[in-house]
């Protein structure tokens, strides 16, 4: 009897100990059921943490990075054991698969890698809790089909790209509710502040930025994934909560480079979601809304790399933890999770199952990049008479692994895209060139070509971003595949004998770069004159806008900050040995050069009514572009609005109403003009500011419509198609700019805008028409037909004008778009800097 005691107490430790070393799943980990309440970024990482210590065989964690503010951002590789024994291999294998092909055909050694990238929007927080159950039930060995799928591809998990604005919008929710969440739909814990969480620390959408990469998160996250570049790349998100699930097929626009087979594995994995769907009675909706032609998504973006790319929508933003929808049912967090956790698991299945497929197709698509089987262009080049704009885009390229470097023969003939001929390939001072015969030629392709092909108007953002006229350098498509040489590297910056610069430096200013040394010879208390007048000293030619730093009422001190600053940025400056400017042009002393006494105070307004992801840009402009101290106010509180030690004020697009209810507010800014300060305003700004004043600024109206008729009506069903009509969601136009003006200096060629809009300025003598469009301005993108006919005239899109002691300098669009538009930055800090001086 004893001995049968001994067995079943043995029996019981032995079944204890085994459940004790069952798997935590999130629920049990964390102490409450995923969706009840919102798990934190650091609980987030802890769980992923515990899990690779105790999955140390089918887990491993990649840091890749920080945010903004300093929190962890992570990736987890989650295979079978075999896999994770040899990840490092499987990774290089598939690398090299990309760039170089495969040595002996046999493609049956190579894994394919799925990549899952949750809650880029921190207010669309659902994907992040279901990120946890994916990975839980991917290392549950009870889930044996898991284990099947995992022996046949690697799962890679970003459980959250945007930490920062996930955490601002948990903590924001869980600050306003009460002990049980309200799903009424006024309840304040559905009707988020501004700025939201759905942006990172600057207010920047990540979601925009995969391409351009001027977020910190970004460019981290993108380093890593060109060292996996997987197969299918999921991008989940949340939309509004009267929205059911949205899955992959696309809508309409694809671009046209986009593979037969991209789309078809769409369908594949969009049939088996809508198998478990289906089963659940979950609503869902496919192929409308989400495009696939804007580069810079966390779909398009991958798949312009080779992989099957999917955005994924849960219906909930502003949803808290349940809110009623309009079908009066309530929608809770609870089953937002669940439902991503589902389309992720499906996204496996579908991917294991059919990894060959993936591998073969993969495969094709980089040896069709490799041999440049693209279409007629094979070559791109890019030209200019000042290097540092070469530099600047050599920046992004290198960011997105597209491979350049030097043609050697220049007797060729291409199209060029600022006279939209074939002729001549005319190469100026500096050139760059881009073959597309390299892995990432589809990318390179789709980044630099004239013009996008749209099959279908109906598109969820911009349509144009060529990087020709983003960073305004004159461009050559060419049909022949020119082999390149590496590109020679920049010269060092060279410094003289002092007495060979006595009397000071000159530096040209022809480039964003060139803004970036006078912010900081400003901030070191170095003054500046520069010349409003094109001259010559020494047989060499300046033109206006050229900086003097002169010894002249300059510290001591002056010489050694100036050539400290310019070799930072590689920058080689002028000496000057005397004050007589010979052959041609102004001597220094010269009421032709304009002085720069002291660096600007500079405020940006912020609050309710600004645009966060706008005034978002400009903050991160000042703070990483130009290094640049700015002061951020708060607008809406009219007794604490104070201008007092500003001297430059900008005012962002935002959702003002300057002569009304702000009309206090307002008041300040019109004094502080007045009394000698720079006000510049931006986009919806410059509307409210013409309403508001009286300066002199004109909208264009547009001629009275005629009378409608029946034969005019548009059926109910035909009404959203028809508003394209009136639609710009971003198209390239020409602005004929007035190159002597201090707001454009530094330009060779017209300016090249990215119109958002409809709006033009009456032409006026009452303010300096600096940025004009003209009839047959429009360049590329999709401007519907009513637009276009509006943005065929004259008109203006950028001036300035002086008001009392003061200066206004006034942009009707955003001029420095998502802070990628590079020209447009050298405008910005021309108005900051030099407009008034």
């Amino acid at each position: 009897m004893l001995k049968k005691c001994y067995v079943l107490i043995w029996a019981f430790c032995l079944l204890n100990i085994a459940h004790g070393q069952e798997l935590q799943s999130p629920n049990d980990f964390l102490g409450y059921q995923l969706g009840t309440k919102y798990t934190l970024h650091h609980r987030i990482l802890e769980y992923f943490n515990y899990l690779t210590k105790e999955k140390p065989t089918m887990i491993k964690k990649i840091s890749y990075g920080y945010t903004y503010e300093g929190r962890e951002l992570t990736a987890f590789i989650i295979s079978a054991s075999k896999n994770i024994e040899n990840i490092e291999t499987i990774r290089q294998n598939n690398v090299n698969l990309a760039l170089k092909g495969t040595t002996d055909g046999n493609l049956n050694k190579y894994v394919p890698i799925i990549w899952l990238s949750y809650n880029v929007h921190g207010n669309e927080p659902a994907s992040s809790e279901a990120a946890m159950k994916t990975a839980y039930k991917l290392l549950n060995p009870n889930h044996a089909e898991s284990k099947a799928w995992l022996e046949n591809a690697v799962v890679i998990i970003d459980p959250c790209i945007n930490p920062d604005g996930r955490d601002r919008y948990a903590n924001w929710v869980t600050n306003t509710m009460g002990r049980h969440y309200n799903p009424n739909t006024n309840a304040r814990e559905h009707i988020e502040t501004n700025p939201s969480g759905r942006t990172n620390h600057y207010n920047f959408d990540l979601n925009r930025d995969w391409c351009w990469q001027t977020q910190i998160e970004s460019q981290q996250r993108i380093v890593l994934y060109h060292k996996w570049l997987p197969q299918v790349h999921v991008d989940f998100h949340e939309q509004g909560p009267n929205q059911p699930y949205y899955f992959a097929p696309a809508a309409e626009p694809y671009h046209e480079l986009i593979t037969p087979f991209q789309r078809e594995f769409q369908v594949e994995i969009g049939k088996n979601n809508a198998a478990y769907f289906d089963k659940n009675n979950w609503l869902f909706f496919t192929r409308e809304r989400f495009d696939l032609l804007y580069p810079s998504y966390g779909d398009t973006y991958p798949t312009y790399l080779g992989s099957i790319g999917m955005t994924y929508e849960q219906g909930g933003i502003s949803g808290a933890l349940g809110i009623l929808t309009e079908m009066e049912d309530t929608l809770t967090l609870v089953d937002r999770v669940e439902h991503h956790y589902t389309t992720s698991m499906s996204t496996i299945e579908v991917s294991a199952k059919h990894a060959a497929q993936l591998i073969q197709n993969f495969n094709q698509f980089y040896i069709d990049n490799r041999a440049g089987n693209l279409g007629e262009t094979k070559t791109y080049i890019l030209t200019a008479n000042n290097n540092q704009v070469i530099e600047e885009l050599k920046e992004l390229l290198d960011k997105n692994k597209i491979e350049y470097g030097q043609i050697t023969n220049s007797n060729l003939k291409g199209y060029n895209y600022f006279t939209e001929k074939e002729e001549n390939v005319q190469l100026e001072n500096y050139h760059l060139a881009i073959s597309l015969l390299q892995p990432q030629s589809r990318l390179a392709k789709i980044l630099l070509e004239p013009k996008t092909i749209l099959v279908d108007s109906n598109t969820y953002d911009i349509t144009s971003w060529s990087l020709a006229y983003n960073y305004n350098l004159k461009t050559y498509s060419v049909k022949e595949a020119l082999k390149l040489t590496p590109c020679s590297q920049p010269k060092k910056s060279e410094f003289f004998p002092e007495h060979e610069a006595l009397y000071g430096y000159l530096i040209p200013y022809q480039s964003f770069t060139d803004a970036k040394i006078v912010a900081a010879l400003l901030k070191e208390q170095i003054k500046i004159r520069f010349c409003r007048k094109n001259f010559v000293y020494n047989n060499q030619k300046f033109t206006n806008g050229c900086l003097a730093i002169l010894a002249n009422s300059n510290p001591s001190h002056w010489r050694r900050i100036t050539e400290k600053i310019c070799a930072s940025y590689n920058i080689t400056p002028i000496p000057l040995k005397t004050g007589l400017i010979q052959p041609l042009g102004p001597d220094l002393g010269s009421p032709d050069f304009g002085g720069i006494a002291k660096a600007p105070n500079v405020g940006l307004i912020t609050g309710s009514q600004v645009n966060a992801n706008a005034a978002g840009e400009i903050w991160h402009y000042f703070d990483y572009d130009l290094n640049y101290p700015i002061t951020l106010l708060n607008y809406t509180n009219n007794n604490r609005f104070n201008l007092n030690n500003i001297d430059v004020l900008i005012i962002a697009d935002g959702y003002y109403d300057f002569k009304n209810s702000e009309a206090g507010q307002f008041e300040k800014i019109k004094t502080f003009v007045q009394k000698g300060g720079k006000l510049i305003t931006i986009d919806n700004a410059t509307r409210q500011l013409i309403k508001a004043t009286d300066w002199g600024l004109k909208i264009q109206e547009s001629k009275e419509e005629e009378k409608l008729t029946l034969k005019d009506l548009v059926p109910y069903q035909d009404l959203e198609r028809d508003y394209l009509k009136s639609s710009i969601p971003g198209a390239i136009y020409t602005v004929k700019i007035d190159k002597t003006h201090p707001l454009c200096y530094g330009f060779d060629n017209n300016f090249y805008i990215l119109k958002q809009d409809d709006i033009l300025l009456e032409l006026s003598s009452s303010f300096d028409n600096v940025g004009n469009l003209a009839p047959g301005s429009y360049v590329t993108g999709f401007a519907g037909i009513n637009v276009k006919n509006k943005l065929n005239k004259e008109g203006n899109v950028m001036g300035s004008l002086q008001v009392g002691q003061g200066n206004v300098v006034f942009f009707t669009d955003d001029i420095i778009f998502r802070q990628f538009w590079q020209s447009g930055k050298r405008i910005l800090a021309n108005a900051i800097f030099f407009v008034g001086k």
